[in-house]
């Protein structure tokens, strides 16, 4: 399997579809979003996966609903009623070609569900008859759903998702070892030294990254100027909200031309 995941010089993928939160009147991880997200510009998208009591997957980003009940915790039809799309439904109505990034939410609920229930391993038996359908990767802050996923889908794409300020050097070694095909960097980790150390041109990171044959993701820029610094040193993707904004920031930059050659 090869180990590039983003063949284009350069990809934007809508956080949440087109950003989280409402942007443009379309509401986070909902079916218009996703939509919209591609018709803006998008090549991907990003959706969380959560799990419900009776073992389905929707897409929703925190753990509760805003009543204060956990997702693990209540059923299918009642988050069909709280406004919770399924996955597999959703899948069903993006556009054929867009790319998913599906991040999965594991959570406390999963300590005490059998292997077969976690939320990786129901994840994992949807991808695996959905696989080639789409592009698709799987990210995820937890190193365990990771190994799971690869073994139980080994065709699969995976990336390992780190969060804010987490020390670079120990982002590009657990990436290795886990031996993922992307790394997933908040923008806070880009530029914030190591104690003791000068915080490494991003060039140098993405460039070691991609030595180890591996691709660079960044999430969630705070603004366009950062967006256009990133794909300026050869990031692979960027996880961006207000994907109109995005998007016309980086068609309109100079180092447009020369990603889309």
């Amino acid at each position: 399997m090869t180990w590039r995941v983003f063949e284009a010089p350069f990809t934007l993928i809508g956080h949440r579809g087109m950003g989280a939160g409402v942007v443009a009147g379309h509401r986070e991880n909902t079916a218009a979003s996703f939509r919209a997200a591609a018709q803006a510009g998008a090549g991907w998208v990003e959706l969380d996966v959560q799990r419900t009591m009776d073992d389905a997957l929707v897409v929703a980003h925190d753990a509760v609903l805003p009543d204060g009940r956990y997702i693990a915790e209540v059923t299918s039809d009642e988050a069909a009623r709280q406004g919770l799309v399924q996955l597999e439904d959703l899948l069903e109505q993006l556009p054929p070609g867009l790319g998913v990034v599906f991040e999965v939410k594991s959570g406390l609920h999963d300590a005490h569900q059998r292997p077969e229930a976690t939320t990786a391993t129901l994840l994992a038996r949807l991808c695996e008859r959905d696989v080639g359908r789409r592009p698709a990767l799987v990210l995820s802050f937890d190193p365990a759903a990771l190994r799971h996923m690869r073994e139980a889908v080994p065709d699969l794409p995976l990336g390992l998702l780190t969060w804010k300020q987490f020390p670079i050097g120990h982002a590009v070694a657990a990436a290795a070892h886990l031996d993922v095909q992307v790394l997933a960097l908040h923008t806070s980790s880009l530029g914030s030294p190591a104690a003791g150390t000068p915080a490494p041109p991003v060039e140098y990171i993405v460039d070691t990254v991609h030595a180890s044959q591996r691709q660079v993701v960044v999430w969630c820029p705070e603004d366009t100027h950062k967006a256009l610094e990133f794909a300026a040193a050869s990031v692979d993707a960027l996880i961006v909200d207000d994907v109109p904004r995005h998007a016309q920031a980086l068609a309109l930059s100079p180092q447009s031309e020369a990603r889309t050659r």
